[in-house]
């Protein structure tokens, strides 16, 4: 019960600092400018859009971020650092490091161990609106490449222990993106996608088995604000695979389905600064006896475009 407060009292103090920011600046700017998500890719919290990290008389758009993630007192905390370049309008590239602060259970937590590196690339295949359709969605291609993913069932044991300078493995994902921007008086964004992955949590939670299909969508609504700038509220869900792995074999865990409520806060149509942040449901009690506690965790996000 004690967590459970301690949580409730962050999203509290986090949503007070974010409307705090929102009056202070007089905020917002353009609906896509530098939506980047968790892995640095042109999204929403943790789930991709079809949208590129593209910017009007640019060739080459570069979009670096700040994440941060609290996955609880077992898991421990993400950071990561990105870069994302938007290739003319309809690619972008882009590499992210991710660190880890491990948790502090003596039991569970050695299984996350260090962080590891993601590339990931996405190109268009039909601009929104396309041949002024106006009901034709964007549609895109994508891929997330992970590499050096030490946990879960990634680690390598020794006698002594967990072993946190091993190779770990590789894990990634392949996906299909529609978005489409629905004109109404408070505009509204619908997102849906299905990606081919072995990875389990985004590699949070190392590999899954092998490679299953699964879907994820979200719907958010766009506020405009002074100075051109706008607020994003929304909300996403993300299909995982039903149990992380160990050497191919599945283990005795089971992951729900992630969901997200997050907003995006972009202060000025002249500045490209995004500030986003957002709440996920990750796992809570996964197997009889184990409580990951990772029910309600924080993130938040800066990224900023040249």
């Amino acid at each position: 019960m004690n967590a459970g407060i301690k949580s409730y009292r962050r999203l509290a103090v986090s949503i007070a600092l974010i409307f705090g920011m929102v009056l202070i600046s007089g905020l917002t700017s353009s609906l896509y400018a530098q939506a980047l998500g968790w892995e640095g890719e042109t999204g929403v919290f943790v789930t991709p859009l079809a949208y590129t990290a593209s910017a009007e008389n640019q060739k080459i758009h570069p979009v670096v971020a700040y994440h941060y993630f609290n996955a609880g007192s077992i898991i421990g905390d993400f950071h990561e650092m990105s870069i994302t370049m938007g290739i003319g309008k309809r690619l972008e590239f882009g590499y992210t490091h991710e660190f880890h602060a491990f948790g502090g259970d003596p039991n569970l937590s050695p299984l996350w161990q260090n962080g590891f590196e993601i590339v990931h690339g996405k190109a268009m295949l039909v601009p929104e609106n396309y041949k002024e359709e106006k009901w034709v969605p964007a549609i895109s291609v994508g891929f997330m490449a992970r590499t050096n993913d030490r946990n879960v069932g990634n680690f390598e044991a020794t006698e002594g222990g967990m072993n946190p300078m091993s190779g770990g493995k590789s894990n990634g994902d392949i996906y299909f993106v529609a978005s489409k921007v629905v004109p109404t008086k408070i505009p509204i964004v619908l997102n849906f996608g299905v990606r081919g992955t072995n990875a389990m949590l985004w590699g949070m939670g190392g590999n899954a088995p092998g490679w299953e299909a699964r879907t994820f969508g979200a719907v958010a609504f766009v506020f405009k604000l002074p100075n051109k700038g706008s607020i994003v509220f929304g909300s996403e869900a993300a299909q995982q695979p039903h149990h992380p792995g160990a050497n191919g074999v599945a283990l005795p865990l089971n992951i729900p389905t992630t969901l997200t409520y997050c907003m995006r806060v972009t202060p000025s149509g002249r500045q490209k600064l995004n500030l986003d942040f957002g709440v996920a449901q990750l796992a809570g009690n996964v197997a009889p006896g184990v409580n990951l506690k990772a029910r309600h965790q924080v993130g938040v996000q800066i990224s900023y475009g040249f």
